[in-house]
């Protein structure tokens, strides 16, 4: 693509609303896409001070987008290098505002992803300078789940654990206090939560699930993670559902290594149940997990096999935007893969987005993704689609 038409569509997407406008999201058919036995909560759940703070003023995206546009011609308008770029989400720093700058100004990654405890890079309005030299809205993604797994605890108070939530809450108030979450998370320029866990389990509250599950019964759990879901979506945030197919019943932690699930027969009855009825959920992504799945997998993780991503759209029926659990910190993926050929192998799989949580490395996973198109080995074609579908999630189309 000649610079000329680049200025172009840089200047179009320069009025884009934000990498999510829930209001400008088109309707999906998530008809399988992505979560009354009493509880105790977690000892360490500290409810939120009565009377927090407001929220800080909203840190959107200086662009905004009259109407959506039309996804053909914003994913033609990307060259091969633009597009690839979409399909990663790379971590940062959340205590160097400025190098997160430069690397969306350098590389038009499609997403970040903030880990960790340091909060400088969601104060401030700092991420309102990372949007502001992105030319296609950039994704901004937290694991706020509460309990164990938040990123917000800091500056705007705890959030009970899922398991907890579940043992005291109905799931309308459970709604109402994500929308809430949400809100303070779209005002600080957070744009995508991986939450809810949707996965089933009745194990320790320090398991590497836990209390991160609302539940050891799937009705239960799909029906506070569709409200967990509905509240953050009211809030202009992007729900994403993990770990599919269901970490629940897993042999382990896949961040020290290989997790085995029971056969897919047992998984269908138990832990991909959430995942049934999807449209349910309204409009959200999947996460998919390092998860060895005997008669499915066939001995490598979910997140780079195509058999489950064919479950996903398949079987369940999901058409909305996947992405990888971690490629750069765990255990089950580094210790067989380098990054960039997880990368590769992730999106041949299936998925739109790949993450990787260490960060760095993106000029090689980039060069690595250029080469794979120019080969065939990732097709255009399919790379087209998922941009399309990232951009969609974005509400850009």
């Amino acid at each position: 693509m000649n610079r000329r038409r680049l200025a172009v569509l840089g200047a179009a997407l320069c009025l884009a609303a934000g990498f999510l406008l829930v209001a400008n999201l088109p309707s999906q058919t998530v008809s399988g896409l992505a979560l009354p036995v009493p509880f105790v909560p977690s000892p360490r759940v500290v409810p939120a001070p009565a009377g927090p703070p407001a929220p800080p003023a909203p840190s959107a995206p200086t662009s905004r987008l009259a109407r959506p546009g039309d996804c053909a011609s914003l994913v033609n308008g990307l060259d091969v290098p633009a597009q690839v770029a979409q399909l990663v989400v790379v971590g940062v720093s959340g205590d160097n505002p400025a190098a997160t700058v430069a690397l969306v100004r350098d590389h038009q990654i499609g997403g970040i992803f903030i880990g960790g405890n340091a909060t400088a890079l969601l104060k401030d309005r700092s991420l309102a300078a990372v949007q502001a030299v992105a030319r296609v809205p950039v994704g901004v993604a937290v694991d706020e789940e509460g309990g164990r797994v938040q990123r917000i605890d800091g500056l705007d108070g705890d959030l009970p654990s899922a398991r907890a939530m579940a043992a005291t809450k109905s799931p309308a108030e459970v709604r109402a206090l994500a929308a809430e979450r949400g809100r303070r998370l779209r005002a600080r320029g957070v744009t995508v939560d991986f939450a809810p866990d949707t996965d089933v389990t009745d194990a320790p509250d320090d398991d590497v699930i836990g209390d991160r599950s609302f539940s050891p019964d799937p009705a239960r759990v799909k029906a506070y993670a569709t409200a967990f879901a509905a509240g953050l979506r009211e809030a202009g945030v992007q729900p994403v559902l993990k770990h599919f197919p269901g970490h629940g019943h897993g042999s382990g932690d896949s961040h020290k290594g290989t997790v085995v699930t029971p056969p897919l027969a047992q998984l269908r009855a138990v832990d991909l149940v959430p995942y049934r009825g999807l449209a349910d959920y309204g409009p959200v992504a999947v996460m998919v997990g390092h998860l060895d799945v005997p008669d499915l997998t066939a001995g490598i993780p979910a997140s780079l096999s195509p058999a489950a991503y064919r479950l996903l759209r398949g079987e369940f029926g999901f058409t909305g935007p996947v992405v990888t659990d971690d490629l750069g910190a765990m255990k089950a993926i580094t210790a067989q893969y380098p990054l960039p050929e997880a990368v590769v192998k992730a999106l041949q799989a299936g998925a739109d987005q790949a993450l990787w949580s260490s960060g760095g490395r993106v000029d090689e996973v980039l060069d690595r993704l250029v080469k794979a198109v120019a080969s065939g080995e990732l097709p255009k074609a399919q790379v087209q689609e998922s941009v399309t579908r990232v951009l969609r999630g974005k509400g850009l189309c």
